[in-house]
C-alpha cells in the first residue's frame, strides 16, 4: 500500500468515524433572541435603557439649544463687533460645536455600554436555563437558530418551551440600575418602586 492509498484510507476512516460520532450525539435547537424577548427582565432592561437614553438626549438638546441661541445673538450683533470680538465669538461657537459633536460620539458609546451592562445578566440567566435543560435532556449540542447559522439540520428537538419553563422557575436576573420589579405595577402596590418624579 503506497502513501497515497494509505492517506485516502485514513481519511475515509476518519470521515466515517466523524459521521458515526455525529449521529450518536443528541442535538437540540432554540431561538435565543425569541427566548430572551419573553423574559420579564428584558422589559425592565429596555425601560432602564430608554431612561438612560432620554437623559443623554435631553443633554444633547440643551447643548444644541445653547449653540443656536448664541449663534442667533452673534448674527444680531456681528455688524457692531470689532474684529477681535468677532473672532473670539466665532471661536466660542466653534468650540461649542466641537463639544456637541464629541458629546454625541461619547454618548453613543456610553449608551451601547449601558445596554450591554443591562442585558448581560439576562443573557447569563438564559444560557444557564439552556444549559440546565440540555443536561436534563442529555443533549450534547444546542444550536441557536436566531443567528441564522444553521443552513440544514436533520430532526432535532426544539427546547424553547422547556427552557422557558425552566427560566420561569428561576429567580429574576438582577438588572443593574433597575428600580422596579418586572410584571408588578407600582400603582397597584405590587412591590415595585415608583419611578422618580412621579
Amino acid at each position: 500500500m503506497n502513501n497515497t492509498t494509505l492517506k485516502k484510507t485514513v481519511f475515509a476512516l476518519a470521515a466515517i468515524g466523524s459521521l458515526t460520532f455525529a449521529k450518536a450525539q443528541k442535538i437540540a435547537h432554540v431561538s435565543l433572541d425569541s427566548l430572551v424577548s419573553t423574559m420579564p427582565e428584558t422589559k425592565t432592561a429596555k425601560e432602564a435603557a430608554q431612561a438612560y437614553y432620554k437623559g443623554i438626549e435631553n443633554e444633547s438638546i440643551s447643548m444644541q439649544t445653547e449653540l443656536e441661541t448664541k449663534y442667533q445673538k452673534y448674527m444680531q450683533e456681528e455688524a457692531s463687533m470689532s474684529e477681535v470680538v468677532k473672532k473670539n465669538k466665532q471661536e466660542e461657537l466653534n468650540q461649542l460645536q466641537r463639544r456637541i459633536e464629541d458629546f454625541k460620539m461619547q454618548a453613543q458609546q456610553d449608551y451601547q455600554k449601558k445596554s450591554a451592562e443591562l442585558t448581560a445578566p439576562i443573557m447569563d440567566k438564559a444560557k444557564k436555563g439552556i444549559e440546565a435543560v440540555a443536561k436534563e435532556g442529555g443533549y450534547k449540542y444546542v444550536l441557536d437558530t436566531s443567528v441564522g447559522n444553521v443552513l440544514y439540520s436533520e430532526a432535532a428537538d426544539d427546547i424553547f418551551a422547556s427552557v422557558k419553563k425552566k427560566l420561569d422557575a428561576m429567580p429574576l436576573a438582577n438588572i443593574p440600575g433597575a428600580n422596579s420589579t418586572p410584571g408588578k405595577d407600582p400603582k397597584k402596590g405590587g412591590g415595585g418602586t415608583p419611578p422618580k418624579g412621579k
